[in-house]
């Protein structure tokens, strides 16, 4: 009993430390629900079934107008799970997945080197935040910039090595595209290498999904970098904005976003028992809310496929607390415990 109770105050903790039903490892959904609504004071008695799990609460965002998530089985290409995954929506800063693919690809080739230099324009010094803060004229290397967009989501340093590749921003957004299309993205397009708000730079969660997969699988020996805690430079500790590295076993990648038009946004990959997943959430007014969905997601996909392996029939959405599941103030109040924090600008 007192392991027991012990297990539900670190339960309610967690969930006063994000601002949302965040749920670990996929143990117990609806365990995790009950003590998650007793901990905020929402609900009360909520008993596991015996039958297995019940819809699990993952800070729903399915109410919001920009909300577009997609969860792929990234071994076998199935889709587990979509709201929305066609709708055009902003990408914000996952932008850079996709101009690191490009610099992925002039690695591997052999076109550019980790070492090479790359400077700082007087136009890329002037983009706006998030900035590593270089003044024109000085440099760091290929291998600095990849880590200063994988973790401190540099838009400065986005700039620096798109001018690098491929002499001018506007010629390196024309490659992204290009490269989009033969991805399969056929609702993306880019016309800068930050994802700095412009509107004209559209994707849909099912292509970031694509091209999420796409660098796993083209860039096996470069997918590291998004795993990295922090990126130091020039004794600065800059931490990796992807969150879910640190709380959610198994996740080791990739990008985060936030624009005001575009919401929080993340895209995210975890691996469990062997199997690889791919989770996509765009449009979240808030990151607890947005790290929440990912983790259930992520945890709700896992779920089925230790189901299936049992001969159990099973979907994500069964798993998950739709709008039919939960009432409006639960609703309301689960957005709302998001909304005092900091917003990030990048």
């Amino acid at each position: 009993m007192d392991q027991q109770k012990a297990r539900q105050e670190q339960a309610g903790a967690g969930l006063q430390a994000r601002g949302g039903f965040g749920l670990r490892g996929g143990r117990g959904l609806r365990a995790a629900l009950a003590l998650a609504l007793v901990a905020s004071g929402l609900a009360t008695g909520l008993a596991p079934a015996p039958l297995g799990p019940a819809p699990a609460a993952a800070n729903s965002l399915f109410g919001q107008s920009r909300y577009a998530a997609l969860l792929l089985d990234a071994g076998t290409g199935e889709v587990l799970y979509a709201r929305q995954p066609d709708a055009e929506r902003f990408p914000a800063s996952i932008t850079k997945v996709m101009t690191l693919y490009l610099v992925f690809e002039r690695l591997a080739a052999g076109q550019i080197r980790l070492d090479d230099p790359v400077t700082i324009s007087a136009y890329a010094a002037s983009q706006r935040p998030s900035r590593l803060g270089l003044k024109p004229g000085q440099t760091l290397s290929v291998d600095q910039a990849i880590r200063a967009l994988t973790t401190k989501s540099a838009n400065d340093i986005a700039v620096a090595i798109a001018e690098h590749v491929a002499g001018s921003e506007a010629q390196f957004a024309r490659l992204m595209t290009h490269r989009a299309r033969a991805l399969g993205m056929a609702n993306s397009r880019f016309v800068n290498p930050s994802g700095l708000p412009d509107s004209r730079q559209v994707t849909t969660a099912r292509d970031i999904a694509t091209l999420s997969l796409a660098l796993i699988r083209d860039f096996p020996q470069y997918y590291p970098y998004f795993q990295q805690q922090q990126f130091v430079f020039q004794g600065r500790a800059m931490p990796n904005h992807n969150h879910l590295l640190r709380t959610m076993p198994g996740v080791d990648g990739i990008k985060t976003g936030f624009t005001n038009a575009a919401g929080f946004t993340l895209a995210a990959s975890a691996v469990r028992d062997g199997r690889r997943l791919v989770a996509v959430v765009l449009g979240s007014p808030t990151r607890p809310g947005r790290d929440a969905n990912v983790e259930a997601l992520l945890a709700s996909g896992f779920n089925v496929l230790a189901a299936r392996s049992r001969g159990q029939s099973v979907e994500v959405a069964d798993l998950l607390a739709e709008p039919a599941d939960l009432n409006d103030a639960l609703l309301s109040r689960l957005v709302e415990q998001g909304s005092a924090d900091p917003t990030p600008r990048r």
